[in-house]
């Protein structure tokens, strides 16, 4: 059964992030999304510090001290939310286990786990990304073209390729702590079979960021583009077997891909409704300093247009909320979520946008701005309908489970 009160030792770290988002984070919000590329390192710091004095080790569900044996990503989804709402761009900064890290705990051996994911319990920030989008495809997956071939007589994985739009890849390779997964093939004639997730640690030679995108919203994360040329990593830095079964139509490796998702889109969606609730909260303060206070429990013909607008956007953001503690509560407890995931990442892709836009609209000029952070928040928003799966992608894989159709009869 789905408890929706946030267990008491849950909600203890959450006072502890909601006091880094109002202290830290809201303050500097306007600066660092004005100052693209400049890292927080004042937050970054601090974080790190208070994970491990908090218990934990990282952000990564299972790292560190357990808090109970089925919280590891239902205390995530609550500390992104919080993280969210102080600054949605911010948050991204945050040291420790983010999508890199979702896919060696999705993939990996126990060994690889321990290896890799240990680091974010050492005594400096460690940052991680994954690398899947290339500049022929983004949301077809299958699609892509980085080749990882083994040079048997070094016992060594060569990688080739091009990477873009790594949330977080620039800081991933600032410390030899530091690791990307790129997600590359091993076959390339086995489609969605030869897909394989790599394990590249920063500094090695052959793997360059190339690119510092300029972006719309959430400014205050680096995106990057990264280049693999001649790129040598270990044997064991695969993530998962490197045979290729093709006879039975194996796509071990796509699935490997697709469980990283199951578990990093709730998360994504937990970060879309704290900036969210962030904006219903201000238009509501600011709508009340002028005077408009919003009068529940009338019947609906007796409210103003504003007021069922407000109303309404509360509504949407409590639904969207309950499916993303849904999708988590599945996760810690070992059940299938592709659909719970996908779900939980289109509605409250959709929620946020409506609801910043919405704020923008009844706010007027002043909303529109950069007196206050409404504006801002509307740019930051549109970001959580495009990665982890655009919401296109996600509606796909959400009617194809609900109706029984595979990838190639619904398109």
């Amino acid at each position: 059964m789905i408890d929706f009160e946030i267990p008491e030792k849950i909600a203890g770290t959450r006072l502890v992030v909601e006091t880094v988002a109002v202290n830290m984070m809201r303050p500097v919000s306007r600066y660092f999304d004005e100052h693209e590329h400049e890292v927080p390192w004042d937050y970054i710091n601090f974080m790190h510090t208070a994970t491990k004095a908090m218990g934990g080790a990282s952000m990564a569900p299972g790292e560190g001290k357990k808090e109970g044996p089925h919280f590891g990503f239902q205390r995530l989804a609550v500390m992104v939310e919080m993280l969210s709402w102080g600054d949605a761009g911010i948050y991204l900064d945050t040291p420790g286990g983010m999508l890199g890290s979702a896919a060696v705990s999705a993939t990996g051996s126990p060994e690889q786990k321990e290896r890799f994911l240990k680091r974010f319990r050492g005594e400096k920030p460690v940052f991680d990304a994954m690398c899947m989008t290339e500049p022929q495809c983004g949301s077809d997956t299958s699609a892509i073209r980085t080749s990882a071939v083994l040079d048997k007589a070094k016992n060594e994985w060569v990688l080739n390729g091009e990477k873009i739009f790594v949330t977080a890849g620039h800081k991933a390779m600032l410390d030899s702590e530091g690791f990307i997964v790129v997600w590359a093939t091993i076959d390339s004639k086995a489609g969605r079979a030869g897909m394989r997730p790599f394990v590249v640690e920063a500094k090695t030679a052959g793997c360059q960021v190339t690119k510092m995108e300029h972006k719309l919203g959430i400014r205050a994360s680096d995106t990057v583009s990264i280049v693999l040329q001649d790129c040598r990593v270990p044997f064991e830095n695969i993530l998962g077997s490197p045979e290729v079964v093709t006879t039975e139509k194996a796509t071990t490796g796509f699935k490997g891909a697709m469980a990283t998702f199951d578990a990093t889109r709730p998360i994504v969606a937990a970060q879309a409704i704290g900036l969210a609730r962030a904006t219903l909260e201000m238009l509501k303060e600011m709508l009340a300093e002028r005077g408009v206070t919003i009068r529940y429990g009338l019947p609906r013909q007796r409210l103003s247009s504003v007021e069922k607008e407000v109303i309404e956007m509360e509504i949407m953001l409590r639904s969207a909320w309950w499916l993303v503690l849904k999708a988590v509560w599945m996760m810690d407890n070992g059940k299938p979520n592709s659909l719970e995931s996908s779900m939980s990442k289109v509605r409250a892709g959709d929620v946020v946008n409506r609801i910043t836009q919405k704020a923008v609209e009844i706010m007027g000029p002043i909303g529109y701005s950069r007196e206050f952070l409404l504006e801002k928040w509307f740019r930051d928003a549109k970001i959580s309908d495009i990665y982890e799966g655009t919401g296109q992608i996600n509606r796909l894989v959400v009617a194809r489970q609900i109706l029984g159709y595979r990838s190639s009869e619904l398109r």
